[in-house]
């Protein structure tokens, strides 16, 4: 898959790109990854890319102009023509496991990172797709966004992850029936007069997975409470679920 990304500080993405997870997603060509400037595409000695709006206010708002012959150069490059193209908008969809899951099915899309006070509207109305969220607030542009995305899609690619159960574990997967993870311990068994929970010590796999899910329920339960009740109208919690969510925590 392709993610061509639109900003207007590349830079913020070299070390994103050579660490890590991504590191091993961009160099096994899994994932690949093309950066692209606006002010490439602008008029003018200043390479300018904002102006002031109109009707007045404070801030600069990014011309579409420039934008837009940015985005046709990303699009001829990938001969994709009709290609995906999605907007971090704190207007847009909430980043959640499933969006994660369907772009990480995809062939990619082009990524804009907005600045300033935005974008100009028409551009996002005639050449945006899909806008995207991380969540209820503010960032001062998209590439935070656009890095969380790539991270996301990035884990769960085949051979990525040292373990290719470790993202079946983790919180949302629908293996986990939509739940947060559990808690999870290392050596040493005693630390600063605290155990290792004695379940997990024991050896004995039926005991420890019903830890495991006793936990994630609870966890659920008290800081997403949403999530459980999801699980329930789907028919996914057992008897021995139900028995475990009335324990106290």
């Amino acid at each position: 898959m392709r993610f061509d990304i639109l900003t207007l500080f590349p830079e913020l993405f070299a070390p994103f790109l050579s660490s890590g997870v991504t590191r091993r997603a961009y160099e096994s060509g899994q994932v690949e990854v093309a950066l692209w400037n606006p002010r490439d595409f602008a008029d003018g000695n200043y390479r300018r890319v904002d102006d002031r709006p109109f009707g007045g206010g404070p801030g600069m708002v990014m011309m579409a102009e420039p934008m837009s012959a940015c985005l046709d150069a990303a699009l001829a490059a990938r001969g994709e023509p009709d290609a995906p193209v999605i907007l971090f908008s704190p207007q847009g969809e909430l980043i959640r496991h499933e969006v994660v899951e369907k772009w990480s099915g995809s062939a990619g899309a082009v990524l804009v990172c907005g600045r300033y006070e935005g974008i100009d509207q028409r551009f996002v109305d005639a050449r945006v797709t899909h806008q995207l969220s991380l969540g209820d607030f503010v960032l001062s542009g998209g590439e935070v966004a656009a890095m969380a995305l790539l991270d996301a899609v990035a884990r769960l690619q085949p051979g990525v992850l040292g373990d290719a159960e470790s993202h079946v574990q983790d919180s949302f997967n629908p293996a986990l029936d939509g739940l947060l993870d559990c808690p999870h311990y290392t050596r040493p068994e005693h630390w600063r007069g605290l155990d290792v929970p004695t379940p997990l010590m024991s050896g004995n796999h039926a005991q420890i997975e019903r830890w495991r899910r006793d936990q994630r329920l609870q966890a659920t339960a008290k800081r997403r409470p949403e999530l459980v009740q999801a699980a329930r109208s789907a028919g996914r919690l057992s008897p021995a679920d139900e028995t475990a969510l009335k324990k106290k925590l």
